[in-house]
């Protein structure tokens, strides 16, 4: 696919729908309804959309305003950041909640249409960027990223995971634009793609990598932390009406942070209700959004996170998607910070919790830790039939993944590590005399 047919279909996913005219707020003065846009299935935004809806927060914030109004929620559910942009700038939608890289192109569409975005905070985010990652089929010979080259990859041109594709092709040498034929597809097409063999390989966001994994229709090939860049997910509003309706915007923020503290103590209960609600597994779910997950989620606008959305602008240059981007002027935490309160400065200094793999049983409400991945082999091979899931960190990135998906490394009698994909499994054994890559069996007959 040439690069222009790629840009122009990214681009017609921006346009405002030519039937959205009027304001989001709909009533008779004294009944206003205030329309979310969210994305059920980007499990990395449930604190803004599918937890939070689930829970009633935010309707019950809006009831405690007591300002005259009778408040309803319309939430709108979208497999992708670009249509919530375009019924933003069309002024139907209120508050959208988007991956960093289409957060980027509702700034621009905002502003180049004379209808202002602004982010205003963050739901989840991994600070080395493993919330992408490039997956090929399970029977595909492919092992490295350099073996992409020549050929076809699925991807959503304008994502974060494109973005993710771009950089990991220039840092392994392979023009992004020559090297390989970029399919521009929807996730789930991608999906269906490369389970038909008319893609060598997906690069996806949360949830999609985890989810064929789990599923047995893909197999990691590259892991998205090894660029060691932040990738995040976050809320946007529309300017006009965050400033017409501040104490609107701050009850969301508030809920947002009721929905973040729900996820935080209750990991287990919160992946099992997001699962219901987007029938995603809820083992899957659990990758990215539990105690040690892939995502770790905080409302506040990280430096960490703003500086990695100024780098981002480039990449979407590249693709001749938008020009310059005023980041600075886009990033708007006065809201999020009111919201807060005193507590803003602990969630500006909060880090990630530290990787540690985990173990779900059966039946249980309760994950149970493990210090190293030797412990939690020899916990599951004790329990084989009584175990739900089980998930270990990458011992490179820290990426979690599930341990049976995992390449297993031995080093030594004792020693036994995993890594999400076969590369940094090979680049450990190469640099560690003696280390060689077994089996998952073997891995549990070693532990046991």
């Amino acid at each position: 696919m040439k690069r222009k047919a790629i840009a122009a279909s990214a681009a017609l996913l921006l346009l405002p729908l030519s039937a959205c005219g009027g304001s989001a707020e709909a009533g008779d003065g004294k009944t206003v309804t205030i329309t979310v846009g969210y994305q059920s299935k980007t499990i990395n935004t449930v604190t803004a959309g599918t937890l939070l809806r689930s829970l009633g927060y935010f309707e019950k914030n809006l009831d405690a305003l007591h300002d005259g109004h009778i408040y309803k929620v319309d939430w709108q559910d979208y497999a992708t950041g670009a249509p919530i942009t375009a019924q933003m700038t069309a002024g139907k939608i209120d508050i959208g909640s988007m991956g960093d890289f289409p957060l980027l192109l509702n700034a621009a569409r905002g502003k180049q249409l004379s209808k202002p975005t602004r982010l205003v905070s963050v739901t989840g985010y991994n600070l080395r960027g493993g919330l992408n990652t490039v997956v090929t089929s399970p029977s595909s010979k492919l092992s490295s990223l350099t073996d992409l080259k020549g050929k076809k990859v699925s991807t959503s041109v304008g994502s974060a995971a494109d973005g993710t594709l771009v950089r990991a092709l220039q840092r392994a040498g392979i023009d992004p634009e020559k090297g390989i034929e970029k399919l521009n597809q929807q996730p789930a097409v991608g999906a269906s793609a490369l389970s038909a063999g008319s893609a060598d390989a997906l690069s996806q966001f949360v949830a999609w990598p985890g989810l064929l994994a789990y599923q047995g229709r893909a197999k990691a090939l590259y892991d998205g932390a090894r660029l060691n860049l932040a990738t995040f997910h976050g809320v946007t509003a529309r300017q006009d009406f965050a400033q017409r309706r501040p104490a609107v915007l701050e009850a969301f923020l508030k809920a947002q942070a009721q929905a973040t503290d729900y996820l935080d103590t209750h990991p287990v209960a919160a992946a099992e209700k997001v699962a219901k609600a987007t029938e995603l597994p809820a083992e899957a779910v659990y990758l990215y959004n539990g105690a040690h997950g892939i995502s770790t989620f905080d409302p506040a606008i990280k430096p960490q996170l703003v500086s990695a959305l100024k780098q981002d602008v480039s990449v979407l240059k590249a693709e001749k998607l938008t020009g310059d981007i005023d980041v600075d002027s886009f990033v708007d935490d006065t809201y999020v910070k009111k919201a807060l309160g005193a507590d803003y400065a602990k969630h500006l200094a909060s880090t990630p919790p530290a990787a540690a793999g985990e173990v779900w049983p059966k039946g249980a409400q309760k994950t149970i830790q493990f210090k190293s991945a030797t412990e939690l082999l020899a916990y599951v091979a004790g329990h084989k039939n009584g175990i739900r899931a089980a998930y270990v960190p990458d011992a490179t990135t820290g990426t979690l993944w599930f341990a049976d998906k995992a390449v297993w490394v031995a080093d030594g009698d004792r020693l036994l590590l995993p890594f999400v994909t076969p590369e940094t499994a090979k680049a450990y054994v190469t640099a560690h005399g003696g280390a060689r890559v077994i089996t998952y069996a073997d891995a549990l007959g070693r532990a046991s």
